[in-house]
């Protein structure tokens, strides 16, 4: 670690993956952001004492407003753009003041080209909080001012969850409006939604504007705990908890499976109940290190699934000495 403020600066640097972002083109009123993502690769904790901007075009905040981070544990600083205030192009320095272990200053910069020919009424798709299985659909305005025969000539999504149908509603006078429904569809896994919708037009010079959309899946199941700590092990080594499933209404477990591979082994119930017991049990790899795995449990009730984070640290012989 370093102990000089200048090399100070460098570790601080090495945090984030990246520092610059571009928004590119976004419209009047929409709600774009951006996560800048850091992990803590030190020994010593982290405190974030602040963040600030050289332009009120942008508003960054630390996610979840969490400023302690020990070792390996990841956080974001967020930009956010005030597209309802500014128009044109604007850029912006974001500076992260860190105050310990040691005091450093990391700069991230942005970008952005905001319309003020292209509204969004509402500037976000939100879905708020709905059970899993349920659909949903919320309505967007786009009006455009300017050429009359502006046109929105498709919209894209990369989650195959979304359906949208696009209705033309004026059409005259330099202006153009569309009615944009934005459905989501009951088979949407649990879990937060936080994705985009492109808007393509025949805009030559501009075909593509982004529309943010957010949410949260609810599943009927509740797994405990959320966070599966499977403590500190030695490579090789074994170790066997439980994790506990329920729901209000009898449900049997289908399949149980983890993104870890073979280092898992789990004993799935049989019966049918509210509430069912998985031993999970877990052996180290070699390599040592901070593990960190997903655990998916699909079952029969109207398809269901839950997840929870299972983590491990691995270490070698010399370092539990």
């Amino acid at each position: 670690m370093a102990s000089q403020a200048a090399p100070a600066q460098e570790w601080a640097k090495r945090m984030f993956k990246e520092h610059k972002h571009d928004f590119g083109t976004v419209a009047r009123g929409a709600k774009i952001e951006y996560e800048f993502k850091f992990q803590n690769i030190f020994v010593e904790d982290i405190h974030i004492a602040g963040v600030r901007t050289s332009c009120g075009c942008t508003s960054p905040y630390i996610k979840d407003d969490k400023r302690t981070y020990k070792t390996w544990e990841e956080g974001s600083i967020v930009a956010k753009l005030n597209t309802k205030s500014f128009i044109g192009h604007k850029s912006a320095s974001i500076i992260v003041t860190i105050d310990r272990p040691y005091y450093a200053e990391v700069q991230l910069s942005i970008k952005s080209q905001i319309r003020s020919d292209v509204v969004f009424t509402p500037g976000v798709v939100e879905f708020g909080t709905l059970d899993q299985g349920k659909t949903d659909e919320k309505s967007v305005t786009v009006d455009y001012a300017g050429r009359h025969d502006w046109e929105i000539v498709d919209v894209r999504s990369g989650n195959p969850h979304f359906e949208v149908e696009l209705t033309e509603k004026q059409r005259g006078g330099g202006r153009v409006a569309y009615e944009m429904l934005v459905r989501l569809k009951g088979d949407h896994p649990s879990g937060y939604i936080n994705d985009q919708l492109t808007i393509v037009t025949n805009d030559n010079a501009t075909k593509t504007i982004p529309l943010t959309v957010e949410g949260r899946v609810s599943s009927p199941l509740t797994v405990s705990p959320a966070t599966f700590s499977l403590g500190q092990l030695e490579p090789g080594e074994t170790v066997t908890k439980q994790l506990v499933v329920r729901s209000k209404s009898a449900f049997k477990i289908t399949e149980i499976k983890c993104d870890g591979g073979d280092c898992f082994e789990f004993k799935k119930p049989d019966e049918s109940k509210t509430l069912q017991i998985i031993p999970v049990t877990y052996t180290a790899g070699e390599t040592p290190g901070k593990m960190v795995h997903t655990i998916h449990i699909d079952t029969d009730l109207s398809g269901a699934s839950a997840t929870c984070v299972a983590t491990a640290t691995v270490v070698s012989s010399s370092d539990g000495d």
